[in-house]
């Protein structure tokens, strides 16, 4: 699929249109930012690892009945995906407690957390993605209230998923965000999935395998990406 020209630039993704209005190419690079984009690095070999991680995610996704926008791996840093109309929310799911819930509520770091936490953000960097409700969404038009019960059902059937699929090569799924968007009238699961945008800690060790890494200065970002990836098995080579 030929690229025609950029039509959007992410702190991590560039997005283009291709020759099909349906569809899009979607590039990872290896920009890795933090804290709303004032930290920004280059980490070789991240872009290659975050687009066959995430097409793995959104394949077995997918298999699972999970409506997604991606269609194929295109090289080793580009995917095709579907062209959707964005909703500007965040879908966030918390099976323990860590990052913002810790400090919004004063809980320990860790906490298992059942049932678990759905909470919806504004996808905004310069109000810094701050915490919305249903009545928000629904005042300013972002999303209708049919939608919003059909993202939440998705990212609880996503956790089922994930949940089993991360234990099984012995990790915690702790959170992660979703975006959804619609596509010719549907609902549907877009942007990535990808250690970028969830935590992920060994069940034993309680080891951080995520953007954490980066957040906290530990070292070894992509390092742990590719550990992740190799756990559940993505070919990266």
């Amino acid at each position: 699929m030929k690229k025609i020209a950029e039509l959007f630039s992410g702190k991590a993704k560039t997005i283009y249109t291709t020759e099909d209005a349906d569809k899009l190419v979607m590039l990872f690079r290896n920009d890795t930012s933090a804290f709303d984009g004032e930290r920004i690095e280059q980490l070789d070999r991240k872009g290659m690892v975050n687009n066959k991680f995430n097409a793995f995610i959104m394949q077995r996704l997918a298999e699972a009945g999970i409506p997604v926008h991606f269609e194929a791996l295109l090289s080793d840093n580009e995917s095709l995906v579907k062209r959707m109309e964005m909703i500007p929310v965040e879908c966030v799911v918390r099976n323990y407690a860590a990052g913002s819930l810790c400090r919004r509520l004063g809980v320990e770091e860790g906490l298992e957390l059942t049932p678990p936490v759905f909470e919806f953000f504004l996808k905004n960097d310069e109000l810094h993605d701050p915490m919305i409700n249903e009545f928000h969404i629904r005042s300013f038009g972002w999303a209708e209230e049919s939608e919003l019960k059909q993202m939440q059902a998705l990212s609880f059937k996503v956790n089922s998923i994930l949940t089993q699929l991360f234990a099984n090569a012995g990790m915690l799924l702790v959170d992660y965000k979703l975006e959804f968007g619609r596509f010719h009238g549907d609902i549907i699961l877009g942007d990535e999935f990808s250690p970028d945008g969830c935590r992920l800690w060994d069940a034993k060790t309680q080891e951080k395998l995520d953007k954490d890494r980066f957040r906290q200065g530990l070292g070894g970002v992509v390092e742990a990406y590719e550990a992740v990836a190799h756990r559940i098995g993505v070919e990266l080579d």
